[in-house]
């Protein structure tokens, strides 16, 4: 009887922290469940391939700019409010997707998806982590991380079976995403907040700034995530048009599977680098992204969807190492007081990676093709993490001849 109260406060502390790992999970679900749906959209309203990409580089931009401008504010509001917010802008999107009836309409679901990602991606992850019991703690990073990028490997997975095989293609998958949303709140509702609120909250932006001292652990590290990240987008983006167009593969749910894929493979690869060497976890990251990139232009060039899928897989796990090693590196090397500065600096350059070349894909497929545009889009991040892998070299051999300069 003595141990009643702890045992109760134990399961509402591990419910709590599973409540927030599920909202995190849900709302990252909606964020990537256009991807199997966007010929759909296509044939709908009559799109070009670029302007699907530029429907996806909005989601981008929202993202960047909820970082940028509430990157702080869970600090000052507490967790439950901004996690809030960002439910309530997932399902605002839902409804703008469930009503849209042209470019305008997709083009504003995406942009307020990505706001709510955007909150999510920082706010999520530090609740997930303050809420963990004391007998989850050592997975509790982890758990923040397999919500997020599950769910974001999900999205598409769900709506690609939903749109295939289920009445109302373009339309169901938001529907029951927004049940799922009501389920969130709920979790959200009963969720302890774990950050005491001051009298008079001070809501400032989210500075962006690399001290010198950080810029030779930065620099091949973001380089690193550029080109991770850049495979992430391609998959979300353009994968309907290669699957389809190149490999000759229209089921929405096996295009939809094709897409998760990369990230469920990321999870498994930010699992797996906590057993590599440290000093060879980011350099491996590389070296699979490199080998990824180099089977997914073969798989384009030679019309395979298997060299193309294993492609998706190997360059997912390289990404997933890369990102939690690079992220781990410039954690241990910033000062304290400029640690959220540098994190959220490295998590901008990862989500342009996510829009940017999309964009150049769409436009570069309007001239050359979509196949010749696919092996150059993988050349393009094979030479991006050999750079990266360059100068993490560099400096692992500079710093054997000169350790003191480990210190820098």
């Amino acid at each position: 009887m003595n141990n009643s109260p702890t045992t109760a406060s134990n399961t509402s502390s591990r419910l709590a922290f599973l409540g927030v790992a599920f909202a995190f999970l849900v709302t990252m679900v909606g964020t990537t469940m256009p991807t199997p749906l966007y010929p759909g959209y296509q044939q709908q309203f009559g799109f070009s391939q670029f302007m699907i990409t530029v429907i996806f580089a909005v989601y981008g931009v929202g993202v960047i700019g909820a970082l940028i401008v509430t990157g702080r504010w869970s600090d000052q509001l507490g967790r439950r409010p901004l996690l809030f917010a960002g439910l309530l802008a997932a399902a605002i999107s839902d409804v703008v997707f469930l009503s849209s009836q042209g470019l305008g309409g997709l083009l504003a679901g995406r942009m307020l998806s990505g706001v709510s990602a955007g909150i999510f991606t920082g706010t999520a992850t530090i609740a997930v982590i303050e809420l963990a019991p004391k007998d989850m703690k050592p997975l509790a990073t982890f758990g923040a991380t397999a919500a997020n990028m599950g769910g974001l490997g999900l999205g598409p997975v769900v709506a690609g079976l939903l749109g295939e095989y289920a009445p109302w293609p373009l339309h169901l998958s938001y529907a029951l995403h927004l049940g799922l949303i009501g389920l969130a709140l709920v979790a959200i509702w009963f969720a302890k907040e774990t950050v005491t609120r001051p009298a008079r909250p001070h809501l400032t932006l989210q500075r962006l700034s690399v001290p010198d001292d950080v810029r030779s652990v930065f620099l091949p590290a973001a380089v690193a995530s550029f080109a991770g990240f850049s495979v992430l987008g391609f998959f979300t983006a353009t994968a309907p048009a290669f699957m389809g167009e190149v490999l000759g593969y229209s089921n929405l749910a096996l295009i939809g599977l094709v897409a998760g894929t990369v990230f469920f493979a990321s999870i498994l690869g930010q699992r797996l680098q906590n057993r590599l060497t440290e000093t060879w976890r980011l350099p491996l990251g590389c070296v699979l992204v490199i080998v990824g990139a180099a089977l997914i232009g073969s798989g384009i060039g030679i019309v395979s969807l298997g060299t193309f899928l294993a492609g998706a897989i190997i360059a997912g796990l390289g990404q997933g190492i890369a990102m939690r090693a690079g992220l781990g590196a410039i954690a241990a090397y910033s000062p304290p007081e400029q640690r959220g500065e540098v994190t959220s600096t490295f998590f901008v350059v990862s989500y342009v990676a996510l829009s940017v070349p999309v964009l150049g894909i769409g436009l570069s497929a309007r001239y050359i093709g979509l196949s010749a545009t696919g092996i150059g889009f993988a050349g393009f991040v094979a030479l991006l993490a050999l750079v990266a892998l360059i100068l993490l070299l560099r400096r692992q051999a500079s710093a054997s001849s000169n350790p003191s300069s480990l210190e820098s």
